[in-house]
């Protein structure tokens, strides 16, 4: 399991660069994994992270994007707006969760 340092600290990663313990993530690194995809987080961007974590919490695996629009109130193409091109991988990555299964 690679590490990689982030925010001068180290966290293991899967080969994709997924956390690979979501309980290392907290916001200050959701900031800096958000600007690596080139993304400035507003709070739109928030809303649909924060869900993110809390449904992960209760259901432990990662939500589609479908359960984000539908349970989470995120419409699916503001996500696409708000994380262009792979919504459900940039929004995982992000929030520190595993790669959001169906996801290729």
């Amino acid at each position: 399991m690679p590490v990689i340092t982030i925010d001068n600290r180290p966290v293991h990663v899967t080969e994709e660069g997924f956390l690979s313990h979501p309980e290392d993530w907290d916001e200050d690194m959701a900031q800096t994994l958000a600007g690596q995809l080139g993304i400035t987080l507003t709070e739109e961007h928030w809303k649909a992270i924060q869900f993110l974590r809390r449904d992960y919490a209760d259901r432990h695996e990662t939500p589609t994007l479908r359960r984000v629009s539908t349970v989470g109130g995120v419409p699916i193409k503001q996500l696409f707006v708000l994380f262009p091109q792979k919504p459900a991988k940039k929004m995982a990555y992000i929030a520190g969760l595993p790669k959001p299964q169906g996801c290729v």
